[in-house]
């Protein structure tokens, strides 16, 4: 998985001095001991660090101002253990351009009724200080995440953990840097987009390179590089040679490998993170990449197909979203229109994610009739069941618009001998017919980018925080 750095959250607990400085220690003690019970049940994917008192307008402007200097910090998590004046909060929580949590919890599960007395409701009263709070988020339109429940219980820590995986993804984004080999497919509308744009917007950079300037890095893999990759590919995978002689197949699998080193040497160079390639420019390589960009996506890698830089950096966003977990670049292809049975089958050309694999990946070389090229090698699999949600971009001239789709997929029952390409089934939500119409008429894509990790509610929190225009079928 590429990595991305080491992350935390800062935990910043909201006060006021009404209440005297013996208060305040209870507060600070209770806010400490959160912090180091949720760092050690394990449930968090990111440590959080528990920030001074917030109990001055100055106090918070400083730590919001620190937030966003510090890039291993990746957002905030805001509790209001007392009544919190919200006009303390209005100057910091505009600077703060970070994602925003507010845990709407209590230190205590239950109310103490033999020995509450006035000093206990003044020292706990989140109820008080999440109304107040929750106002001025309101007021500023800070698009922030609220979670409510007690604090201890496993749920409340899952959409807290979720949420982390939305924020650091938030923040990653504006690294993420699209190297696209050839241009678009020609005469297809759903790749096309205003890169600038998506730039100021998502942050995403994207570049072009022709494809010489890829065979070039690829032409300079040593033969050496290849065999030990190739040895690795030994391990890893079954190996079937269907018609062809040994030694042919073998010829056209090392060639896939020394295009996944070429690749891989080429974005590392640059600092790129996600890719596009198109069959259409292929001038200078022996075969279309297939193997190759499969282990390229399996290892973080976000990808599409035929120029669609768009789907390329939500593969990459998703996939740090996901922590590299059963999400990758997917393509409607084929229906099933059978009555009780419907559902579509996702494919593409050959450059399917194994990070969707519920069985043994083989490796197999068939001609490919796009690309006038020599038989490519690529993974063939099933993939896994589960829930999961199917998400295209579209660009629309005047804005960019999100398709979420809520999907289970399910894994096949029935051979498929004589198709040599991975297969993905699931079927849409709230149902076939309404799931697909909806789809076509809200203008989705073809190419989307299918995670049976991430929950519609990450997706939508994603999307509020860049302020991206979104429809969810489920």
């Amino acid at each position: 998985m590429l990595k991305i750095g080491e992350k935390e959250f800062w935990f910043v607990v909201g006060s006021q001095h009404l209440y005297g400085e013996e208060a305040l220690q209870e507060v600070k003690k209770h806010a400490q001991e959160m912090v180091d019970e949720l760092n050690s049940q394990g449930r968090l994917p990111y440590p959080i660090r528990l920030q001074e008192l917030a109990v001055t307008a100055d106090t918070i402007t400083k730590i919001m101002k620190e937030v966003n200097y510090r890039d291993e910090v990746a957002g905030v998590i805001t509790w209001m253990h007392t009544f919190s004046p919200a006009k303390m909060w209005i100057r910091g929580t505009k600077l703060l351009q970070k994602p925003l949590l507010h845990l709407a919890t209590q230190y205590n599960e239950s109310i103490p009724w033999q020995t509450i007395d006035m000093d206990f409701m003044n020292l706990n009263q989140s109820a008080h200080g999440d109304r107040e709070y929750g106002f001025i988020n309101a007021r500023l339109n800070k698009q922030n995440k609220i979670v409510v429940g007690y604090w201890k219980r496993p749920e409340v820590q899952k959409q807290i953990s979720e949420w982390m995986d939305t924020a650091v993804a938030y923040n990653e984004s504006f690294s993420i840097k699209v190297a696209r080999f050839g241009d678009n497919m020609r005469n297809v509308g759903v790749t096309e987009g205003d890169k600038v744009e998506a730039q100021i917007q998502f942050g995403w950079t994207v570049d072009y390179f022709g494809i010489g300037d890829l065979v070039q890095v690829i032409d300079a893999v040593s033969k050496e590089e290849v065999e030990a990759l190739f040895d690795e590919y030994k391990k890893l995978y079954t190996f079937d040679y269907g018609d062809y002689e040994e030694k042919t197949w073998e010829e056209h699998v090392k060639v896939q490998a020394r295009q996944e080193i070429g690749i891989r040497r080429f974005l590392e160079e640059g600092g790129y993170t996600a890719f596009t390639t198109n069959f259409e420019d292929l001038y200078g390589m022996k075969q279309f990449p297939g193997l190759a960009v499969q282990r390229l996506m399996a290892e973080g890698y976000g990808f599409a197909g035929e120029g669609d830089w768009k789907t390329a950096a939500i593969d990459r966003l998703m996939k740090i979203m996901a922590r590299g977990e059963s999400t990758g670049f997917m393509e409607d292809y084929t229906y099933e229109l059978a009555s009780g049975r419907e559902a579509i089958l996702e494919s593409h050309m050959m450059e399917v994610d194994p990070t969707l694999a519920s069985t043994k990946p083989r490796i197999v070389v068939s001609p490919l009739s796009m690309g006038d090229r020599e038989d490519p090698a690529r993974l063939v699999f099933d993939g896994k069941a589960g829930n999961g949600v199917v998400v295209s971009m579209a660009d629309f001239g005047t804005h960019f618009k999100l398709l979420i789709n809520e999907v289970e997929a399910f894994e096949p029952t029935v051979e498929a001998p004589n198709l040599p390409v991975a297969r993905v089934l699931w079927e849409v939500k709230p149902n076939f017919h309404e799931g697909i119409h909806a789809w076509i008429q809200a203008g989705g894509g073809h190419h989307t980018v299918v995670s049976l990790k991430l929950t519609t509610d990450q997706i939508e929190t994603w999307a509020k925080l860049v302020g991206l225009e979104y429809v969810v079928i489920r």
